[in-house]
């Protein structure tokens, strides 16, 4: 039995001290009566184990079936909010294709396949290939070209986040008010400004899968607080995955994206 299936199955206190009660109550309720809750899932660093490079990322083989099989129980209420583009994350969970919300909300699919993508300018097409150009300058800097947005990732050469900082607040200047510049772990983004992960819940929520249902929703970073922030005001649960010592609006904990799956797992074991 793996951890999460014993926080789940004890009614006592959690075995693992870091997963808090309220939500170890909750996936216990989702194991047993999921139709009270609507779930959102970050990617990056909440189902997957972050990598030293943007690619590098592992999917477990058992994945993807898993999240299709909780979407079945959930009986379409959840969806995936990422700061990745959608046909990325598309490639991560094939053949499966999930509601999801791409590149913090300005990307999303609905729970009928209707797709909505951001577009991208040639101005944006220049600016990218800008910030590319300046990056060669910096050994060990990655640039990740997401399309409508541009992320540069510090993780291999962190003596170069003070520079980058200033660089990519230049370039956002230089692309306008349509554009923001997110902040995450080891990575400046500059992405559409119309759009939040916060927005992707609400777009979600208004779906009859989704409504009438209260928002769970596991995320790792602080490009997930504005998810978070919706939550709550919703009277929903939100779960911070990782640092546990990090500032969050977050009330709930759970240690890392391996609990994460393994909760998934747990919850959707009788499913099949």
């Amino acid at each position: 039995m793996t951890q999460a299936e014993r926080d789940l199955e004890s009614a006592e206190e959690p075995v693992s001290s870091v997963l808090d009660g309220v939500t170890r109550d909750i996936l216990r309720e989702l194991k047993d009566d999921p139709t009270h809750w609507a779930v959102f899932l970050d990617i990056d660093g909440t189902l997957l184990e972050l990598a030293l490079t943007p690619d590098a990322i592992i999917v477990p083989p058992s994945l993807p079936d898993d999240l299709d099989r909780l979407r079945e129980r959930l009986q379409g209420a959840m969806a995936l909010v990422t700061g990745r583009a959608l046909a990325y994350a598309d490639q991560l969970f094939t053949p499966h294709r999930f509601p999801l919300a791409g590149l913090h909300g300005a990307e999303i699919r609905d729970c009928n396949g209707n797709t909505a993508l951001a577009s991208i300018t040639p101005e944006f097409e220049a600016l990218k290939q800008a910030i590319a150009r300046e990056a060669e300058s910096m050994p060990g800097v990655l640039i990740e070209d997401k399309g409508a947005a541009v992320a540069a990732h510090y993780r291999l050469a962190p003596d170069y986040q003070q520079v980058l900082a200033e660089r990519m607040q230049h370039y956002v200047r230089e692309a306008g008010p349509g554009w923001a510049l997110q902040l995450g772990k080891m990575v400046f983004e500059i992405r559409p400004a119309r759009s939040s992960k916060g927005d992707a819940v609400e777009f979600f929520m208004q779906q009859a899968a989704f409504a009438n249902r209260r928002p769970l929703a596991f995320g790792d970073d602080l490009t997930d607080e504005s998810m978070f922030s919706v939550v709550n005001a919703r009277g929903g649960h939100a779960v911070r995955v990782g640092n546990l010592a990090a500032p969050s609006c977050a009330a709930g904990r759970a240690p890392s994206p391996v609990f994460v799956r393994e909760a998934i797992a747990a919850i959707v074991a009788g499913n099949h």
